[in-house]
């Protein structure tokens, strides 16, 4: 009677454990610049995250799943990826896959130009934005959207005849905020905007990263982007994710530490690391997003391997 009754009791603590809820649903809604095209990103850690197309997708929100995981937070991530797309995409066509259950936080963008046909100008991610937002409200009228505003191309500054030919790299980062800052105005679900472009920016005025690609200068330098000069490198991606981490939880990227295991799994240094989380942290400080809050925990005196 003893044993069966340890078995059953086994057996509720394990039914119990499986059923357990995070304390914290995130849904992240994009395209290739949050799955992680062209990097290691976009299957990183895909285990750890449900991507509701089925695709195998890890990308930022699985490294946003690490950086949670590692400061003690209780996240289920999930995300929704098209490639190529906005919002108005998602809309027309994932709200069946988007709306099967209330989020607490989501993070969306749109298209890398603002429009994909017509590049500046943010009309149609204002108006999605809001469409989004309102369907999201009423599943759960207390969701917290954050919107993405994304880095300049340098496809888009360096070569000739495109949108920003000619201007400062930092311009094209400017302009996709300014529009995102419209969009958040628009809608009264979103709650502050994840300042990814002009933390990239940061990056290269800080000479932490290369501001181009194409003259074959500073190549000792992190490259933010990847092979086509218009996605992201792991390494931008990686500061992607920390801008989202520090936006959404309020915690220091810094809290981190050198040895982030993520930045480890994919290869970074440790100077590459603590680089990219000060200028995580720079951006979101000077936002008021977060507070100072240095590495208190302890940890390994060299990088290891996430555990989770």
């Amino acid at each position: 009677m003893k044993r069966t009754s340890a078995l059953l009791a086994s057996l509720v603590l394990s039914l119990s454990t499986t059923n357990a809820v995070a304390d914290t649903s995130a849904l992240f809604i994009g395209n290739s610049f949050t799955y992680g095209h062209g990097s290691a990103a976009r299957f990183y850690r895909a285990d750890t995250v449900t991507d509701l197309n089925n695709q195998g997708i890890g990308g930022v929100p699985a490294l946003f799943k690490s950086f949670t995981d590692q400061a003690g937070l209780d996240y289920d991530v999930y995300l929704e990826t098209q490639p190529g797309s906005g919002l108005d995409y998602h809309l027309e066509n994932k709200l069946g896959v988007i709306g099967r259950r209330p989020w607490d936080q989501v993070v969306m963008h749109g298209f890398s130009t603002l429009n994909r046909t017509e590049p500046g100008n943010s009309e149609l991610l204002v108006s999605t934005t809001q469409q989004m937002t309102e369907f999201l409200q009423g599943i759960n009228p207390q969701v917290e959207v954050f919107l993405t505003a994304t880095w300049s191309r340098a496809d888009m500054t360096y070569l000739p005849d495109r949108p920003w030919s000619g201007q400062p790299i930092d311009q094209m980062a400017r302009d996709v905020r300014a529009g995102y800052d419209q969009a958040a105005a628009g809608a009264s679900g979103v709650k502050s905007v994840n300042a990814v472009g002009e933390a990239w920016t940061r990056a290269m005025e800080s000479g932490l990263a290369d501001p181009n690609p194409y003259d074959g200068i500073d190549l000792d330098k992190i490259d933010l982007w990847t092979f086509d000069h218009y996605h992201a490198s792991v390494w931008g991606y990686y500061l992607e994710a920390l801008v989202v981490f520090g936006n959404l939880t309020g915690r220091d990227p810094r809290s981190l530490g050198d040895n982030e295991c993520s930045g480890f799994e994919l290869g970074m240094t440790t100077q590459q690391v603590n680089g990219l989380q000060q200028v995580a942290f720079d951006q979101l400080a000077s936002e008021g997003r977060v507070a100072p809050a240095p590495l208190v925990l302890p940890r390994p005196v060299a990088p290891q391997p996430c555990v989770m």
